[in-house]
């Protein structure tokens, strides 16, 4: 079970030793496979709304989902993001919203603990499907401020067979600078000015970033003994290892170059539908052992 905020740490460790020459030069990068099972073909994802999100909120997010398999956007479009998972073992995963629930009365209190979180998940616990939990920016979750997001695995029933679930949590007013950036400013690093969120909402904004990393991460390693370095327990993983990258010529600190909206001001590098824009990470592509950016 990966933490996005551990392994940004990691990432910004890895470099900070290096001269200046050598930031710009493209590190080396190989994600073995361990021969396990990873999502593909259709999956259906479920969504477990955990306290008081507005309608805005909720259609930005899952119109994200469902930009990933649409041809309707223009170029850059999310769906070329969402592509590169094609590039690893078993071709492409369709990603189809299915059911949702909203939890506004957060039955579970508003500080949840690790185990809270498959228990959660359980409520559409199946085959070929990711359970994710979205929290609100008043709901704290153990560990929030050094995870930002997770996902594992939880066993359906009895059996053998595990489904899959993903948490992420809206850093507005927790830990914005670790879970939020590059739309606040950071915490740790060089504190270059803060990008404007595409769609105005830096919490939600910045959930799409930890979404997108968990979605990669999730279906190229769904069972921890897919597509990782590392340990098994620690792995840097498809969207993971490419923490902080956006555009090209990005380096620790700095996203890259990306696009900018020019009546809004608002940075982003992929379209959505309905006209919805996006900033997503890079991906680790395995036919070039690099990690790849939509612009």
């Amino acid at each position: 079970m990966a933490s996005i905020y551990h392994l940004a740490i990691l990432f910004l460790l890895r470099f900070i030793q290096l001269s200046s020459s050598e930031l710009v030069q493209e590190q080396p990068l190989v994600l073995k496979y361990h021969n396990g099972p990873l999502l593909k073909g259709k999956v259906t994802v479920n969504l477990i709304w955990y306290g008081k999100f507005t309608p805005i909120q909720r259609s930005i997010i899952v119109e994200f989902i469902n930009s990933l398999n649409s041809g309707n956007a223009v170029h850059p479009a999310a769906s070329s993001w969402w592509k590169t998972t094609e590039n690893y073992k078993g071709g492409p995963t369709a990603l189809s919203v299915g059911e949702q629930i909203l939890f506004e009365n957060y039955p579970l209190g508003k500080s949840l603990k690790t185990p809270n979180l498959p228990a959660l998940a359980s409520k559409f616990n199946g085959v070929d499907t990711i359970s994710i939990i979205l929290t609100a920016k008043d709901v704290a979750v153990e560990g929030f401020c050094m995870r930002c997001g997770t996902h594992g695995s939880s066993r359906v029933g009895r059996g053998p067979v595990r489904g899959t679930y993903i948490w992420v949590g809206n850093s507005e007013t927790q830990c914005p600078g670790q879970c939020a950036w590059p739309f606040h400013q950071p915490i740790y690093g060089p504190q270059t000015p803060p990008l404007v969120a595409p769609n105005g909402d830096v919490g939600v904004d910045g959930m799409i970033i930890n979404l997108a990393t968990l979605l990669g991460n999730t279906v190229t390693n769904p069972f921890n003994n897919g597509y990782f370095q590392g340990p098994a327990n620690a792995p840097v993983e498809a969207v993971s290892a490419c923490t902080g990258m956006f555009g090209s010529g990005s380096y620790p600190g700095y996203p890259g170059n990306v696009l900018v909206e020019k009546s809004s001001g608002a940075s982003y590098n992929a379209n959505g539908i309905n006209g919805r824009k996006y900033l997503l990470p890079a991906m680790w592509d395995p036919l070039t052992s690099s990690c790849k950016t939509v612009v």
